[in-house]
């Protein structure tokens, strides 16, 4: 069965938070740790408009904090802050839900100089090819759902990761493998690339094909650096 959103007018020119190693999939949630002075800039300026934010990787893992200059992937996903704390300290704990995948057409530091002052970059993006991004699937079942549940325990098996299976076995087939592209630890290209599969299918696909050349079956997959 398919979920259809409400429509939502998403922006041309977003801001962006790009992130090491993380990406995010439509539905999906990121909690974040924000305190790099600029992001708490950005998290203040959204907070105030319409809670949207830009999540991107860097070509390069870098170290933190990433250059405003740092070449970015061509695609990420604009997402929602649905929480936010204030613990007192001068971060803030958000977290942020995937809407729809974006493509970017162009990144710069806005010519206004009061954005200028805020510190983080801006983007001209296109949503056009990511128009199914908007819809959701809630099927319990879908192709290769039990290779990717079996891959799974033996992957959670080897890093001695518990888990609810029986949650796991009711879950829509689309969420578990979009949280599985999410929170596996891949290298960051090969997040990068299931985050642009164009179908939940594919990406079912995908994360069979990396736990498989991980050796996820009977052996320990091999140390992600980050």
């Amino acid at each position: 069965m398919t979920s259809v959103r409400a429509p939502l007018q998403l922006p041309s020119t977003i801001a962006l938070f790009p992130l090491n190693g993380v990406v995010l999939l439509p539905r999906g949630h990121v909690p974040l740790n924000v305190y790099e002075p600029r992001y708490i800039n950005l998290i203040d300026d959204m907070l105030g408009q319409d809670r949207l934010i830009g999540i991107i990787q860097p070509r390069a893992v870098c170290t933190d904090p990433i250059p405003n200059d740092e070449p970015l992937y061509s695609v990420g996903t604009i997402g929602r802050i649905v929480q936010f704390s204030d613990p007192g300290d001068g971060r803030y704990h958000i977290t942020i839900e995937g809407i729809s995948r974006f493509r970017l057409l162009d990144t710069a530091l806005s010519d206004d100089p009061i954005d200028q002052s805020r510190g983080y970059r801006m983007a001209t993006v296109d949503f056009s090819e990511f128009q199914d991004d908007m819809n959701s699937t809630n099927d319990i079942d879908g192709p290769h759902k039990d290779r990717v549940v079996k891959l799974m325990q033996n992957y959670f098996n080897a890093k001695e990761i518990e888990a609810d299976w029986e949650a796991i076995a009711e879950a829509p087939y689309e969420a578990l493998v979009s949280s599985l592209a999410m929170t596996c630890p891949f290298e960051p290209t090969e997040r990068q690339a299931l985050l642009e599969c164009n179908t939940h299918q594919d990406r079912a696909n995908m994360l069979i094909s990396l736990f498989e050349m991980h050796g996820n079956e009977g052996s320990s997959p091999p140390t992600v650096k980050h």
